[in-house]
């Protein structure tokens, strides 16, 4: 493989229904802070909140000035996904999003292959499911609030659909914004030069 590998990954969110899934090609050599990013656009999640991604017992996310020593993960703007999962030895990644609700991610590295002329990384290219609004309890209380807005008789009916909207379909999958989104880092990042990797970064 090239330089220029791109990895096609499938990315499932655990414990919810319906089922949310996306399928995005990324660059293989991607920064794992830029991989974070490229699943909030690719999800639909607003990344308000902290993250982790996970290979195995060794975790990465971006450090923040405030929290003394950055956590208990290593710095995912000096890791690469190629080189983690050579290191680490594996195909599949977890990737856990508002430990407070904890999302929890299944990545997996389906397939290498050689980019396609003239296509910018990342690529969304498949979408199923809704992403769950943010704050509504992780996949328990997703599952209760969709029980409550399809129960007009449910005691959290009206309480709920007002927090939510009238408007929120869990079927409507706005693949479309979405796609936009990845399209729109991938712009932004060709864009922007990043540092000629050297021998042992």
């Amino acid at each position: 493989m090239s330089a220029a590998t791109v990895a096609r990954l499938k990315i499932t969110l655990d414990g919810v229904k319906p089922a949310v899934l996306r399928r995005v090609e990324v660059p293989f050599d991607i920064r794992l802070d830029r991989l974070h990013l490229t699943i909030q656009a690719a999800m639909g999640w607003t990344n308000s909140h902290l993250y982790e991604l996970r290979a195995r017992d060794v975790g990465w996310s971006t450090p923040l000035p405030d929290i003394h020593g950055g956590g208990d993960f290593l710095d995912a703007r000096k890791a690469r996904l190629d080189d983690v999962l050579e290191d680490i030895g594996t195909k599949t990644l977890r990737y856990v999003y508002d430990f407070g609700d904890g999302w929890e991610h299944t990545i997996t590295i389906e397939r290498l292959a050689d980019p396609e002329p003239g296509v910018l990384y990342p690529r969304l290219i498949e979408v199923s499911g809704r992403c769950p609004p943010e704050d509504c309890g992780g996949p328990w209380g997703y599952a209760d609030l969709l029980e409550a807005i399809k129960d007009p008789k449910h005691e959290r009916h009206a309480e709920l659909t007002e927090w939510i909207g009238d408007d929120f379909d869990p079927d409507d999958d706005e693949a479309e914004a979405l796609t936009a989104q990845v399209a729109s880092l991938a712009k932004t990042w060709s864009r922007t030069p990043v540092k000629k990797r050297t021998r042992g970064q």
